[in-house]
């Protein structure tokens, strides 16, 4: 069955997991567990489209803002790059959309056994984007990735992994997360009618300051709602392997990606709990956001250069002049019984 019946896929499969990547935008939309028959990855209730075909006046379902674009097209996993959240007034104009360019346009895939390629060239940020994807035949995806700068100049770049969990997976008041992060801190500008959390606070994880007293608990996906939220996390400094894990109990099924530290040492974690009543959210998107990368906030360049650092650490990396950097990192998916096999921590695959 397609994942979506309007839009080019191509996919991988093997007697554990089937893994769909979209040829635009590049987005892993499925992470299919196939001994029990969930995909974690969100796919949006509103109907998906090739990012080309969209313009404003013909999709006004979408928005028309710089984020409508990316929502035409978007699910599950994409990569944002070389912004993370969104452009300036002047960037907008330019043609950059929310989390640029590298979540909307085309890339060149090539299918050969457990193993796929996928690369793009952003025109407007001069970069030159490759992706190879492998299963490793234990429930596991390794992904290996290249990004290279075509500018005589050294930048600063945000480089995040936008890993959205949805529906059915993410379910209110059930759905788990496990990430060993240091320091914490909420978005400091309000998100919304719907924020939850204390804007600007910062907390020790998983207990947040609430809005209007008290703490909330981070680590169960809320069970009121609606709400929203944003927060960045700092990932333990000691830890090589950084990871995240996600479990859902009813479903039996565990999530988790683990990557290098010094690579990506911040999670941005983005709570869309039917929050947002504007096009194309409507008050029905249920969203779980893990994203892990250079960067602890979905900001505008401006504000994640003039940030600079949290906590100590930077909210940036550096891609010098005629440079390309190699990034790899591994997912997994697979069937998971008990709260304490979730809680010994992640079972990560054999070739990590």
């Amino acid at each position: 069955m397609a994942l979506f019946p309007n839009r080019k896929t191509v996919q991988l499969e093997d007697d554990h997991v089937r893994l769909s990547i979209t040829a635009e935008g590049g987005h892993v939309a499925e992470l299919l567990c196939k001994n029990t028959g969930v995909n974690p990855l969100w796919v949006p209730p509103w109907p998906s489209i090739e990012p080309s075909s969209y313009d404003a006046a013909s999709y006004p379902e979408y928005g028309a803002d710089s984020e409508s674009k990316l929502l035409a097209g978007i699910a599950g996993h994409n990569l944002a790059l070389d912004i993370f959240g969104p452009p300036s007034a002047e960037e907008y104009a330019a043609g950059v959309t929310v989390h640029g360019e590298s979540s909307v346009v085309r890339y060149d895939i090539e299918a050969n056994g457990n193993q796929l390629t996928a690369e793009a060239h952003l025109p407007l940020a001069q970069l030159d984007v490759k992706r190879t994807i492998r299963l490793t035949g234990d429930g596991g995806v390794q992904f290996t990735e290249s990004v290279a700068n075509l500018l005589s100049i050294d930048r600063p770049i945000a480089w995040q992994q936008h890993v959205t969990l949805g529906d059915p997976f993410v379910q209110r008041g059930v759905t788990r997360l496990d990430m060993p992060v240091s320091q914490s801190m909420v978005f400091p500008e309000d998100f919304g009618t719907a924020e939850a959390m204390q804007p600007g606070a910062t907390f020790t994880w998983p207990h947040v300051p609430a809005k209007r007293g008290g703490t909330l608990e981070m680590s169960r996906y809320p069970s009121n709602g609606p709400t929203s939220a944003l927060t960045g996390h700092l990932l333990h400094a000691n830890r090589e392997t950084a990871y995240f894990q996600a479990w859902n109990a009813d479903l039996r099924t565990v999530i988790g990606y683990a990557w290098q530290r010094s690579d990506y040492p911040w999670i941005c974690l983005w709570e869309e709990n039917r929050g947002r009543t504007i096009p194309p959210w409507n008050g029905r998107t249920t969203t779980w956001g893990v994203e892990f990368g250079a960067s602890p906030f979905a900001e505008s360049r401006r504000a994640m250069i003039e940030r600079g650092t949290l906590f100590g650490a930077p909210t940036y990396r550096w891609l010098p002049a005629r440079a390309e950097v190699v990034v790899h990192y591994t997912g997994w998916v697979r069937h998971c019984e008990s709260e304490n096999e979730f809680a010994a921590g992640p079972r990560f695959p054999a070739q990590l």
